[in-house]
């Protein structure tokens, strides 16, 4: 790390084990714990890397490498690299790991892909898939890649354009005009597709440059048992036991194995307890660069209500399953998912209500603003901007309730909801002169609206009543039992009750009705006696309030994140790593094993490792095995590393990332983070135990030669291309 870093920050202390004092105290003043408890937190300072160490590629710390790892790289190292490096469709990462276009990234980043190249009669999640000749490589359709060709700093244009605005809508507006301008003109001059990427919030606007590859074909997968080796009860754990790669092949325009320039080699020894490595790779989205008033937002208000959504929607998913057993499979993927998100959500939560963690982050904003607040020229341009975010943030609190419990659409709402706010407003919007209507209730346009609002109900009932039930217990929650539009829902019935007589009832699902009340709107859809239309009557005004309160507080955060921005990057520079952009990083760290629940895990877990749960967990699905697996062949290397942890920086997005060490050969593929890493969307802390879990570079090829026998994969990782062409 540079000294200049070094000296914005003082050592990480960590809260001691407070004993636990007893006292009295008159009401209203602290007890001696609680005094206790204030003094030891106000001791705690700020890491070094609790933002992070997701590096750019443009601003890469090369003396932090040099000083860290002993370790230079130069500018073809860093072009390498990023050549090697792909973006895997829009949700997770990937690499060329041979010259014959050969992709990998993890299997969990392609159950979708897996399934659409299933021909009748296969369930290859189940099975696996080895394409035993490139004839059998099969095309995955709508899959892409996406290689970052180039960076340009588009910095000066973008704020000069802002800065010439007098208001907030016209500073984003003028934003957004500058960079559809630049990024058109640049991709009619090089014929690569163009996307802006804000850093810093706005304190830096890069152009990347993206050649997309369209011609995927799956190459191999294990079986989804072994890709996602322990289920949800290993998921976000360490030790871990999980094979969770997929191999791909990119092919060119003449139909034939795509040959890049650049790939990561294949390390033939794996990653090493104590080397230096780097995760390559897109890491989504972090909110790292937060004011302590938009933190305690997120953990007082929208974290708990996404977390809520994500529990109502798997309680609603099992409960259905049990119903009808032979449509869990259908539903499997979505179950996955979920389950994913449940257990993100609830670290985050946990990290938030983590006091030693929020004091970390409260202790950077102190120092930070201070920087700001002692240099006058900074303070002028940037000193208003933490009291406006805490202002924003209180008046969106004030409308939490009806923004959230009154949405039409999305996670945990049902359709009949759906429907019935549709109806309210085609009714507020038809009340209204033509010219002050929203663009799709005019002309031409209303009949095409109408039509589609007249279309009925047409879902699955048991599952949507499942929803509604949770839908109408979570707005009771949020809003109280006196509130008007839950009395008008419930009508004095529990949310069982309620939700099957509100469906039972409703004309939302009788074409001949519901047309009549399209025809009819406004008046017709104001007189309806329908509940739900009657409650989203009565639910919409106050949704809109809430809604322009928001757009108005997002448009004004929205700036003043762009200041706020701009403020860091003039204090620090770049120095602090910016928040996950879903865009290429470099992310270093060491191969490395933690003290956890009173003993140690281990840098690397063994094959050993997973049959040891497959034998202690007798008969349970999570750590069952496939058949292929019970009676390995007698060459298997039970030895063999399988995963490992290492202290490198990654959140979602960063799945199927190469993990390199530093001569660029692969040694491992990330997968996850343990529990103590979920905390990462607002903290770094390497110290409390935040580590990567990636599967070793050893143990997939030890399984893809001698457990699935695809020698012509396991060549082509050791040579670098397709054995036998060349």
């Amino acid at each position: 790390m540079t000294m200049m870093l070094r000296n914005v920050f003082r050592s990480v202390a960590i809260v001691t084990t407070i004993a636990l004092l007893t006292g009295c105290g008159s009401s209203g003043s602290m007890s001696s714990y609680e005094m206790a408890k204030k003094e030891q937190l106000e001791q705690v300072k700020a890491g070094p890397f609790d933002s992070g160490r997701m590096w750019t590629f443009e601003d890469a710390p090369v003396e932090y490498f040099k000083e860290t790892y002993n370790f230079s790289p130069d500018d073809e190292w860093f072009k390498d690299v990023r050549l090697s490096a792909l973006r895997f469709a829009t949700w997770c990462s990937a690499s060329f790991v041979s010259g014959d276009g050969l992709v990998m990234t993890n299997h969990h980043c392609s159950r979708s892909p897996i399934v659409d190249v299933q021909e009748e009669g296969e369930i290859l999640l189940d099975t696996g898939f080895f394409a035993e000749t490139l004839e059998d490589e099969r095309k995955v359709p709508d899959l892409f890649v996406e290689q970052l060709i180039e960076i340009r700093d588009i910095s000066k244009d973008v704020h000069a354009a802002m800065d010439a605005a007098e208001t907030d809508q016209a500073r984003l507006d003028a934003r957004d005009a500058t960079t559809d301008r630049i990024s058109k003109a640049v991709e009619e001059e090089t014929g690569y597709r163009a996307q802006v990427v804000t850093l810093y919030n706005g304190g830096k606007y890069s152009l990347y440059l993206y050649k997309r590859f369209d011609d995927v074909r799956l190459v191999f997968a294990p079986e989804l048992q072994v890709a996602h080796y322990g289920g949800e009860d290993d998921n976000f754990t360490y030790p871990r036991y999980g094979l969770d790669v997929t191999f791909f092949r990119v092919y060119d325009e003449d139909g034939k194995p795509y040959k890049p320039d650049h790939f990561f080699n294949w390390s033939k020894s794996g990653a090493k307890e104590g080397e230096g490595v780097f995760v390559i790779g897109n890491p989504g989205s972090t909110n790292r660069l937060s004011t302590t008033e938009q933190l305690e937002y997120y953990r007082d208000v929208q974290y708990p209500f996404v977390s809520d959504l994500l529990n109502n929607r798997m309680d609603a998913l099992l409960t259905y399953t049990e119903m009808y057993p032979e449509k869990k499979e259908q539903m499997r993927t979505d179950i996955l998912s979920i389950a994913n998100g449940q257990k993100a959500y609830m670290g985050r939560l946990s990290g938030l209500r983590n006091d030693v963690l929020l004091q970390r982050r409260r202790d950077f904003d102190r120092q930070f603003k201070a920087e700001v607040m002692k240099r006058p020229e900074l303070k002028e341009k940037y000193g208003h901007v933490w009291d406006e975010i805490a202002e924003t943030r209180m008046q969106t609190r004030a409308v939490a309730g009806d923004l959230y419990a009154f949405r039409s659409g999305g996670l945990g709402v049902s359709a009949f909801f759906s429907k019935a706010a549709q109806l309210a407003n085609l009714a507020d919007q038809l009340a209204k002169p033509e010219a002050d209507r929203a663009d799709a209730y005019t002309g031409s346009k209303l009949e095409l609206t109408k039509k589609s609002i007249a279309n009925p109900v047409r879902t699955d009932m048991d599952l949507d009543r499942l929803t509604l039930e949770r839908q109408l217990k979570l707005m009771a929650k949020m809003l109280g039992k006196d509130d008007p539009v839950i009395q008008t829902l419930l009508q004095g019935r529990n949310c069982v009750d309620a939700a099957r007589a509100l469906i039972d009832g409703s004309v939302l699902t009788d074409s001949a009705k519901l047309a009549t009340l399209v025809d009819g709107a406004p008046a017709a859809i104001g007189a309806c006696k329908d509940v739900f239309v009657a409650a989203a009557n009565m639910a919409l005004p106050r949704y809109q309030e809430a809604t322009q309160v928001a757009r108005e507080t997002s448009a004004r955060d929205q700036v003043n994140r762009t200041l706020l921005g701009r403020a860091l990057f003039d204090v620090y520079g770049t120095n602090i790593p910016p928040d996950a952009t879903f865009t290429l990083r470099i992310a270093d760290g060491v191969v490395k094993g933690y003290d956890y629940n009173g003993t140690r895990a281990p840098a690397h877990t063994t094959f050993h490792g997973m049959y040891d749960r497959y034998y202690s967990f007798p008969g349970e699905e999570s750590w069952d095995l496939p058949d292929r697996w019970k009676n390995p062949p007698a060459e298997f290397d039970m030895s063999t590393p399988l995963d490992f942890s290492s202290t490198n920086d990654i959140i979602g997005g960063n799945s199927g990332s190469p993990m390199i060490n530093l001569d660029r050969e692969v040694v491992g593929l990330i997968f996850d983070g343990n529990i103590e890493s979920l905390p990462g969307d607002f903290i770094f802390a390497e110290d409390m135990g935040n580590r990567t879990v990636s599967v070793h570079s050893s143990g997939i090829l030890e399984a893809v030669r001698h457990i699935f026998g695809a020698e012509r994969v396991a060549k082509e990782l050791e040579r670098g291309s397709l054995p036998n062409m060349r």
